[in-house]
């Protein structure tokens, strides 16, 4: 893969990553990125969806967690209803 190449920032912000690059790191229109900014670096990583795996994976530890916890359907539904109170008053 070729590491340098150039471009330019265009008037509505954008940037066009070059087509090897882009090809080499397997990049498709509509991917998503995180943006970080230092000095006068812009850094740009590519975020990837998580796996269904990994979903079910978290899904299971937190019901592992709420039944050691003793949790209800109720309490949960307590504390969404105190959450978005408090969001609603920021």
């Amino acid at each position: 893969m070729k590491k340098l190449s150039t471009t330019k920032l265009s008037s509505k912000g954008q940037v066009v990553i070059p087509e090897d690059i882009r090809k080499a790191l397997n990049l498709e229109s509509g991917d998503q990125f995180v943006v970080i900014a230092t000095d006068n670096v812009v850094i740009l990583k590519s975020i990837e969806p998580p796996r269904l795996e990994e979903f079910s994976s978290l899904l299971d530890d937190a019901h592992e967690k709420a039944k050691e916890a003793r949790l209800t359907k109720d309490d949960l539904n307590q504390a969404i209803k105190h959450s978005r109170k408090k969001k609603r008053k920021q």
